[in-house]
């Protein structure tokens, strides 16, 4: 699940240096004020809009088994014409130009090669034989020429299919369709299922009638209203055709889109295809529940029901078999109600039917993982602004880190390639967009850090000096419009917060830097609050082009970051407005201090989501900022609690319901204590308020109420509404209005016309 999204803040002159700027990846900082730091590249130029619309957007991706083949989602923008289009590609891993897959078209998504390789599947909307209705079409593949021969549509079942999973046996794919629980279940011998299910999809569409009445919460989610279908599982077997619904009984409240598992339809099939693992939640109330749970089935018995394996109160997601069929691994969560309590690795065996914590003292969240081999598995871990590797045995006794490649990793796997152990794996910077990378996990292994972590000694690597080590970029997507671009790196810098914990920030020069010259700071503030910033790429909150018109960007990783260990992740709850905002005021004042091309008179806070409740926060709390935006944000904490759809986060990030507090002061009720509604009457700052008719994570009112109370209290002020937009802004003109409207605004009040010198 996503978190709330963008903050900021400032603070005291309590820092010091970091003990090893080099840790993380990342530039330490001048602490002269960086007078001696050379002027970037004059033949380069600084990065526009229209250049983070013209890189092509690296999206799913997939390896052939055999280790020599790349599958890779492109997606290209047409500004003008206000679209995304998205297409397949495919070149050999040891090198090679990429081509479009031959059997694909635009639009086509969810490719896998069957577990022999010598197939692939994906999802078309395109080779349908009913316009519009997404099916599963496969085709067979040949590796020594990576060409696709025998396309065929496996599915034409009328609730359309997604979420496709080749069986290892290669006989069968199971896959997700929305259908409504009422109908009779489809089959392959039973047509009225089907039938049921379209006669009630063209009586919605045909009625004159839009009205909805609603028996139940959970009734729409983040944009969109979850309305009366629900999500079922399906098996296709290939040789016959036949469909059968796999969980035919669910219950009629759980809505089709919680509780699915972040990285996809939340399922695996063993080895010997003969039983199914899926998450779950059975909770009567969905909306105040995040317990996910880890069913399996057998797929010999028709007649088998589902059963529950996993034992945590929290969510469990994620589930994949070892390739031996011994464990089913899954990441586990020990709190109800919290969606950011820490992710575990747990191993379940199946013999034994006993569930094992691999990690008990890895105090960093496990964001995603696969298996290497039957008796290791490979995870994501977010550690101080970076995404490293590791690699831990199914014992839990010997974990390496695989840290000397900077970025952010996803998607990784291990490959043999040129007959040694190779790390291939979606790869992300802050000044580059993600790109396939392979790395030698031999030259990648942080030893430092495995002998720290050695056998489950300690949370998290502390101070330990690596050499860098830059894999070998696969994808060359956007190398030509890169070359052209001032992309600055990224600095890391630590200080000491007000209570003595050591916090992060990081800080972008803007292209062409002078350091003779005073320029202004945006101040950026990451949402979640359980988010972190690190070295990234973003389309929405780029920090590269935030500073490409001349501005310092500084950001700070406050109490409630992801990265740090969950004590600090778990800093923010029933604090929101407590000791993240001084770790951002004390970050930014540290900044001031120690970077003296800053110019601490022309300021500009941004932030999104519970970034947006900060820069709320900062409007009745500091002057210190020229100006402020604030984008899907939290106005008032009592009406935000009403008109969510997610009742569980604001339960427990304000511990309790606000009905709870009734009758108690202001002071003991979290409600009222951490609301930025209830400090109106100190707002000065000139604020820009972002907010989207579509956003069901933060409603809307909470836009316009910000807005309201601005104008009344006549502080300069302005709204950018967009009415077909959601939590975030993703059509293409939609991000060029927000993105010149933002920077207008904090021009307007921060930026003359050139950079001051000294």
């Amino acid at each position: 699940m996503l978190r709330f999204l963008l903050v900021i803040l400032l603070a005291c002159p309590f820092a010091f240096a970091q003990a090893n700027p080099s840790s993380n990846g990342l530039e330490s900082p001048a602490t002269t004020g960086g007078a001696k730091r050379p002027v970037t590249d004059p033949a380069k130029r600084p990065m526009t809009f229209q250049d983070l619309m013209a890189m092509k957007r690296l999206g799913e991706t997939a390896v052939s088994p055999d280790g020599k083949w790349l599958a890779y989602s492109v997606t290209t923008v047409n500004l003008e014409a206000n679209t995304k289009t998205t297409e397949w590609w495919l070149q050999k891993i040891e090198g090679g130009e990429p081509r479009t897959l031959d059997v694909s078209v635009p639009g086509d998504s969810g490719l896998q090669f069957s577990h022999d390789g010598k197939r692939i599947l994906f999802l078309s909307s395109i080779k349908s034989s009913r316009p519009g209705s997404q099916q599963i079409v496969i085709a067979d593949f040949d590796s020594a020429t990576g060409n696709t021969t025998n396309t065929r549509v496996v599915t034409d079942i009328k609730t359309d299919a997604d979420n496709a999973k080749w069986s290892p046996d290669g006989h069968f794919i199971v896959f997700t369709s929305t259908v409504y629980p009422e109908c009779p279940a489809i089959s392959f011998e039973n047509s009225s299922g089907e039938s049921c299910n379209e006669e009630q999809d063209k009586a919605a569409a045909d009625s004159k009638v839009k009205a909805r009445v609603f028996d139940h919460l959970l009734y729409r989610h983040w944009n969109h209203f979850t309305g009366d279908k629900r999500s079922h599982l399906f098996l296709v077997d290939l040789a016959s055709g036949a469909l059968r619904d796999l969980t035919p009984n669910d219950p009629h409240d759980v809505p089709p889109d919680y509780p699915t598992d972040p990285l996809g339809c939340g399922c695996a099939i063993s080895p010997d295809s003969k039983e199914l693992a899926f998450t779950e939640n059975l909770d009567p109330e969905p909306a105040i529940s995040t317990n996910a749970d880890i069913f399996t089935l057998d797929l010999t018995n028709p007649s088998a029901k589902p059963v529950k394996v996993s034992t945590s109160p929290g969510g469990d997601f994620s589930p994949a078999y070892s390739p031996d069929g011994k464990y089913l691994a899954w990441r586990s969560q020990a709190r109800p109600g919290y969606e950011s309590d820490k992710f575990r690795l747990v191993v379940y065996d199946r013999a034994s039917k006993t569930i094992r914590n691999l990690l008990p003292k890895f105090d960093t969240w496990v964001d995603e993982f696969s298996w290497d081999g039957p008796e290791a598995i490979l995870f994501v871990s977010g550690e101080k602004g970076e995404g490293p590797v590791y690699r831990v045995n199914v014992t839990g006794d010997d974990l390496h880190r695989y840290g000397k490649a900077a970025g952010e990793w996803s998607s990784p796997r291990m490959i043999d390639h040129d007959s040694m152990p190779y790390l291939i794996g979606t790869l992300v910077r802050v000044g580059h967009p993600a790109e396939v990378a392979i790395g030698n996990v031999l030259e990648m292994d942080d030893t430092a850090v495995k002998i720290q972590l050695n056998a489950n000694s300690a949370g998290s690597a502390k101070n330990i000096t690596s050499t860098t080590y830059e894999p070998k970029q696969i994808t060359h997507l956007n190398d030509a419009v890169l070359a052209q671009l001032d992309l600055p790196k990224m600095e890391s810098f630590w200080f000491t917060a007000a209570d003595s914990t050591k916090v992060q920030g990081f800080l972008i020069r803007p292209p062409n830097f002078d350091p003779a010259k005073k320029y202004p700071v945006k101040f950026l503030i990451h949402g979640g609050p359980q988010g972190a910033w690190g070295d990234a790429w973003s389309y929405r909150w780029n920090a590269e082009l935030f500073a490409a018109n001349g501005y310092v960007v500084v950001m700070i990783n406050p109490r409630g970051s992801t990265g740090y260990g969950q004590a600090f992740v778990d800093g923010v709850n029933n604090d929101w407005g407590g000791k993240p905002f001084t770790d951002l005021m004390t970050g930014l004042t540290y900044a001031e201090q120690h970077y003296a091309f800053i110019d601490k008179t022309r300021e500009c806070a941004l932030g999104a989501s519970y970034g947006g409740y900060m820069a709320d926060w900062i409007l009745g709390h500091t002057n210190r900022f020229k100006c402020i935006v604030s984008h899907d944000g939290m106005f008032n904490a009592e009406s935000a609690f009403g008109s969510t759809e997610e009742d569980w986060f604001n339960i427990w990030e304000f511990n309790g319901k606000p009905w709870d507090y009734y009758g108690r002061p202001d002071s003991e009720n979290p409600y009222r204590k951490w609301s930025p509604s209830l400090s109106a009457k100190n707002f000065k700052t000139p604020t820009l308020v972002v907010h989207s008719q579509l956003d069901y994570r933060l409603d809307v009112s909470e836009g316009f109420q910000l807005f309201d109370t601005l104008q009344l209290l006549h502080v300069p002020s302005k709204m950018l509404y967009f009415p077909d937009e959601g939590h975030w802004i993703l059509k293409p003109q939609n991000s060029r209005l927000w993105y010149k409207t933002v920077n207008d605004w904090v021009d307007q009040w921060t930026k003359p016309t050139a950079p001051q010198s000294e």
